[in-house]
């Protein structure tokens, strides 16, 4: 949580989509000052209710199956390429191979 404010600074998303866990005012403030669409159940101790697109929302269930997967590839999982161009052509490859089965 502390470190989604960094990561979506260079980034111009139509939407972040993201658990719980990340259903903080402040970055509903920084996704809404980017003008993208904030794809975040509510926590059950909010005491206003948001509401959320679950439609959208149960598209992030394909992305964190596609990490659990990928990292199935040791290579990936422990990251033993010092060069972050090495460690991206191997990634590519793992979700090449995984994508062919």
């Amino acid at each position: 949580m502390t470190q989604a404010s960094a990561l979506l600074a260079d980034l111009e998303p139509e939407a972040v989509l993201a658990d719980k866990a990340y259903d903080a005012d402040a970055l509903l403030l920084c996704i809404a000052e980017k003008q993208a669409k904030a794809v975040t159940p509510p926590k059950a101790n909010r005491k206003v209710k948001r509401t959320f697109d679950r439609h959208h929302y149960r598209n992030r269930n394909v992305i964190e199956r596609f990490c659990a997967r990928i990292k199935q590839f040791r290579r990936v999982a422990t990251r033993y390429d010092k060069l972050a161009s090495g460690f991206m052509s191997f990634v590519l490859l793992a979700a090449s191979v995984l994508w062919l089965k």
